[in-house]
């Protein structure tokens, strides 16, 4: 991690993958990010997948780099610790992320009585504050029906496992954030930050040219399978079973494919048989089964390894199909070869690759992926230090069961 954030704290209670995700992003940045959980862990504590103790990789993946504090979270002595803490004095305090209802004692209104210049970002599933989750948000912007083959309202539609809008949403919050923090430090001025997952989705098809394709050209798009909208790519299978994605979006991408395949003649003739020009991605698009066609034979008959070396020699855009099992395994990439991962041994689960966050600022030094805290593990050292209580005070509300720690 790098610590580009250090001395901003945040205040995190969440569940699920986009809050946890913002919260992660700043921790691994640097940032002090203290998540509250209930004793006992919250409704995401034991997600899928677990290990075969029943400890979720999920939850723990989620939260590396965080501190970790569990609270009894009904009880109004629970609720008075952790409305102190998110209103703690000082310049770089007072910054709450959740996606918990914002109302009662985690209301902004509330909490704005204790901090004034309180920053308070609330994550809702739509903008009317309904609940949702990333594949409800999926069906509704269209996704689904142009995943797979066929034309859309004629084949079911295909949800995508990768959760796309709870990840761009957990930076978007980490973004806003830092934003609101940068408007405090010049006006002195906090606020209350929404974000819905359903608008971040909504805002993506606009950004991406999807809402005006469908009003300017009143059309629906097909799903394509495999190839790319607008240029070419397609997958081949080479002749040991192997697959590989080629991808030709730049003139210098496609005339690569054309040359390691030897196909140029054949291109040639096709172009002038169809009365197109495939120095355009658009018509390199519309004669893409054609194309595909010519070339298929010619990765047919090379093993992956002969096909691979002549690309990568070719200058060929292009990827290897594999599991995630394989690219675990077998990928130097996702390895300690790549100065993104570290080995961590994360207690109760064990040792396994961590990623860092993805940014390199190379003004700063680099420290250790840090883990994912265990639950409340912080919890007496965030009430002496972060909250000044003393032992006696933190004693009685451990008595009282108030608060936990993790070797409770």
């Amino acid at each position: 991690m790098q610590n580009i954030l250090s001395g901003l704290r945040v205040i995190e209670g969440s569940a699920f993958v986009a809050a946890p995700s913002g919260g992660m992003t700043l921790a691994q940045l640097g940032a002090d990010v203290i998540r509250f959980d209930p004793i006992g862990g919250g409704i995401d504590y034991r997600r899928w997948p677990v290990n075969g103790d029943n400890q979720s990789l999920y939850w723990h993946s989620l939260n590396k780099g965080k501190r970790s504090i569990a609270v009894d979270i009904r009880r109004p002595e629970g609720q008075e610790i952790l409305s102190r803490l998110i209103t703690l004095p000082g310049d770089d305090c007072g910054m709450f992320l959740t996606n918990f209802p914002a109302k009662g004692w985690l209301s902004y209104d509330r909490l704005k009585e204790l901090r004034e210049d309180l920053i308070y970002m609330n994550l809702t599933g739509d903008r009317h504050g309904k609940s949702a989750l990333d594949y409800t948000v999926n069906c509704k912007v269209g996704f689904p029906s142009i995943t797979g083959v066929g034309k859309a309202g004629e084949v079911p539609p295909l949800n995508n496992p990768l959760p796309a809008w709870d990840v761009i949403t957990g930076q978007q919050i980490a973004l806003g954030l830092l934003a609101a923090e940068r408007h405090r430090s010049r006006t002195g001025k906090g606020q209350l930050v929404k974000i819905a997952l359903a608008d971040v989705a909504l805002a993506t098809l606009g950004n991406l040219g999807y809402i005006a394709e469908a009003m300017i050209n009143d059309a629906d798009r097909e799903a394509i399978g495999n190839d790319i909208f607008g240029t070419y790519g397609h997958d081949f299978g080479c002749s040991d079973g192997e697959r590989v994605m080629v991808v030709g979006v730049s003139p210098n991408q496609w005339q690569a494919i054309v040359a390691v395949t030897g196909t140029e003649n054949q291109i040639q003739e096709l172009q002038a048989r169809m009365g197109l020009d495939f120095r355009k991605e658009g018509d390199r698009y519309l004669g893409r089964a054609e194309i595909t066609a010519i070339l298929q034979p010619w990765f047919n008959q090379r093993p992956y390894s002969q096909v691979s070396t002549e690309m990568d020699n070719a200058g060929v855009c292009w990827g290897k199909y594999q599991t995630i099992k394989e690219t675990v395994d077998t990928d130097r990439d996702c390895s300690t070869d790549n100065p993104l991962f570290q080995l961590v041994d994360q207690p109760g689960i064990g040792e396994y690759l961590m990623p860092d966050h993805p940014l390199r600022f190379t003004g700063m030094d680099r420290d250790p992926v840090r883990r994912a805290p265990k639950l409340g593990e912080h919890t007496e050292e965030i009430l002496a230090q972060t909250l000044g209580l003393s032992s006696a005070e933190i004693g009685k509300l451990f008595d009282d069961k108030i608060v936990a720690s993790s070797d409770q």
